[in-house]
């Protein structure tokens, strides 16, 4: 399958993706100030830069993109087109993503994923950041 956007099109598109302060991230980071949790954002120190690091309790939080970070939900599944591209891109996020949570945990951390999908039931979401970070001080 061809794609349905010219080049340009599709370069503008790409371009404006960010990788900093997205909405999903936004989203997580509104939870916890909420429930009173204070922390790092990217702090450049860690292995992977997570979206979120409290530093007392050695733990760190990752909110991923379904797409970009290959998660097996409907949001997450490739393109149809240009799988020689996608493909190998893909597996390389996932593969960065596990040697980083690899590095962390050998400097005693512990890390959350989040994913995009997560995000529609605040409900399930809020309780799982909450069990995973443990009472707010």
């Amino acid at each position: 399958m061809t794609d349905t956007r010219t080049p340009e099109q599709r370069r503008r598109i790409m371009q404006s993706v960010g990788i900093a302060d997205t909405g999903p991230e936004l989203t997580v980071r509104r939870i916890l100030f909420r429930e009173g949790y204070r922390y790092r954002v990217h702090p450049k120190t860690l292995p992977g830069k997570p979206d979120m690091a409290f530093t007392k309790r050695k733990k760190a939080i990752f909110v991923h993109g379904c797409f970009w970070h290959g998660h097996g939900c409907e949001k997450g599944k490739l393109p149809k087109s240009k799988l020689d591209y996608w493909h190998p891109k893909i597996e390389s996020n996932r593969l960065r993503d596990h040697q980083k949570k690899l590095e962390l945990e050998k400097l005693g951390w512990a890390d959350l994923e989040v994913w995009q999908c997560e995000l529609k039931d605040a409900v399930s979401l809020r309780g799982k950041l909450l069990g995973f970070l443990g009472p707010a001080k």
